[in-house]
């Protein structure tokens, strides 16, 4: 109760006019994603609330979308409460209202990985029969492919009805739309395995207290008024941070991809000042403008290991302002380091959150201070489907004496060679401090006597040369000798996900063929 009053507090809602706008909210619509503009329509419905590619909507402006939204879809395709609404999207206004009317009808929400294969998109279809499909055009052959026979709508189109043409609607309503409360938030990841994985959250206002309180306090998100959110929506850390700037009245940025070029304009043209990625946008924008970066606050960074070399460029380039959070679909929001952690360690992944019980597995038993083992996490906010309450990560990592976590890798990155396991981050890492080196990728091939063995690819920076015998000679002196690579390939790109996560998959098939 006292965490409650104290965000509310920070969010200015404890005022009796505030509160009684509050309690009336919820008789008349549920307790659904729509509080959160009946929270701030008094204070902040001029203010801009969000900005994509096509258009600027004010808070005043993106309820009312949201609400036309919600009634017609209600309306012309019996959407009601229970119905699963699945979103194919990239990030724009339509995906974000069509979540929000979502909510407010009371539907379960499912969010699809945009980068998802044919086969894992019919997987879907048939393991969780859609009652109603949300999609970008762009995914319209992907779906005719599919054995989805339900009603669905695209999110924009000139000519045919869509999400941005019924928001944007005139409405004479013939009835108000009964009071609804928020269903299942499920998101649906492409996988590691090829089979989509499926997280179930239920929005609580209780039971994500910690994180939000996290994120508030230890990244000031108060202090701030511009985010830009590059991350992709469809991801719990991409709409966590969304929500939670709508709920400070803040101003949010979107664009559907990625782009380095665009988004260091963006925060030109916007004077963003918190920005939530992934390490690998990061490098992009400091390699293409870091001058166009002056704005920036916080930087917001999750997904992926951040390097420690990245970590002292940006503290050399922008200062201290990077904040490393990690999570995971299944678990939520758990660790946060600060600048101040990072300094301590540039490696760490910071402490745990409030809330958050963090152990160090090793086959069932918690292990010692210091010894490497599999994280596993049990929270009020994780997944609900879980079988279990602690829920195994399939990360590798340790705590150090003073509380500090540090990522090793994935269980299934682990290297066994001659005996020895052998993890691909540490000696990654080692690579990546050589000056001429601007990103690396370790694996373990085959081999009849010792299992395996190690190969590194290396992608150099593009005005520097080097021999393989070279870079061997140098990381010997900084690694052990059962870590140093057999083998090192020199490439000009590393593979990476859509999400900017080293893809290992296809790094071992690029060696396959090789071999």
């Amino acid at each position: 109760m006292f965490n409650l009053l104290k965000i509310l507090s920070q969010l200015n809602f404890l005022s009796p006019s505030n509160l009684g706008r509050l309690c009336f909210a919820i008789r008349q619509n549920g307790v659904n994603l729509m509080l959160l503009f009946s929270l701030t329509e008094k204070t902040r419905g001029q203010k801009t609330a969000l900005v994509d590619s096509r258009e600027t909507l004010n808070y005043q402006e993106l309820q009312k979308h949201c609400e036309n939204l919600a009634y017609l879809l209600a309306e012309r395709h019996g959407i009601c409460k229970g119905h699963k609404v699945a979103f194919f999207c990239k990030n724009h206004a339509s995906f974000v209202q069509g979540i929000f009317a979502a909510s407010r009808l009371g539907t379960d929400i499912y969010l699809l990985n945009c980068s998802m294969s044919q086969l894992q998109f019919n997987r879907l279809v048939q393991e969780h029969h859609f009652d109603f499909l949300i999609y970008d055009e762009e995914f319209s052959g992907l779906i005719e492919k599919s054995s989805y026979q339900h009603s669905k709508i695209v999110s924009y189109h000139e000519k045919n009805e869509s999400i941005n043409s019924l928001s944007d609607s005139a409405l004479h309503r013939k009835e108000k739309l009964t009071a609804s409360s928020s269903g299942k938030i499920v998101l649906l990841t492409g996988g590691t395995t090829g089979k989509p994985k499926q997280a179930i959250h239920r929005p609580s206002l209780f039971s994500f207290l910690d994180p939000f309180a996290a994120l508030l306090n230890r990244l000031q998100l108060p202090t701030y008024s511009t985010a830009y959110i590059a991350t992709p929506i469809y991801h719990g850390y991409g709409i966590a941070v969304l929500l939670s700037f709508f709920a400070l009245g803040k101003k949010v940025v979107i664009q559907e991809s990625f782009d380095a070029k665009r988004a260091c304009a963006l925060i030109r043209q916007h004077q963003v000042e918190v920005v939530t990625v992934v390490p690998l946008m990061v490098h992009k924008m400091l390699k293409h403008d870091k001058e166009a970066l002056g704005s920036l606050a916080c930087i917001a960074s999750g997904g992926a290991k951040l390097n420690p070399v990245l970590v002292d460029e940006v503290n050399n380039h922008l200062g201290n302002i990077l904040y490393n959070l990690y999570g995971t679909s299944e678990a939520g929001l758990n660790i946060i380091a600060t600048p101040e952690d990072l300094n301590y360690h540039a490696n760490t992944l910071g402490k745990a959150i409030s809330g958050s019980q963090l152990q160090v597995v090793v086959d069932g038993k918690e292990v010692e201070t210091g010894s490497i083992g599999q994280f596993c996490i049990r929270n009020k906010w994780s997944m609900k489907n879980s079988p279990s309450l602690w829920i195994q990560t399939g990360d590798i990592g340790y705590r150090d004496e003073n509380g500090y976590y540090f990522l090793c890798g994935r269980t299934d990155d682990l290297i066994i060679s001659a005996g020895n396991n052998i993890y691909p981050s540490e000696i990654e890492v080692a690579l990546c401090t050589h000056p001429s080196v601007e990103d690396v990728a370790v694996i373990g091939i085959e081999d009849v006597y010792a299992g395996k063995i190690l190969k590194a690819f290396v992608q150099l920076y593009s005005d520097k040369k080097m021999t393989e015998e070279a870079l061997l000679s140098w990381l010997r002196t900084r690694v052990a000798a059962y870590q140093v690579p057999r083998e090192i390939a020199f490439v000009e790109e590393l593979p990476y996900t859509p999400v900017g996560k080293l893809d290992r998959k296809q790094v071992q098939t690029i060696t396959r063929v090789e071999g």
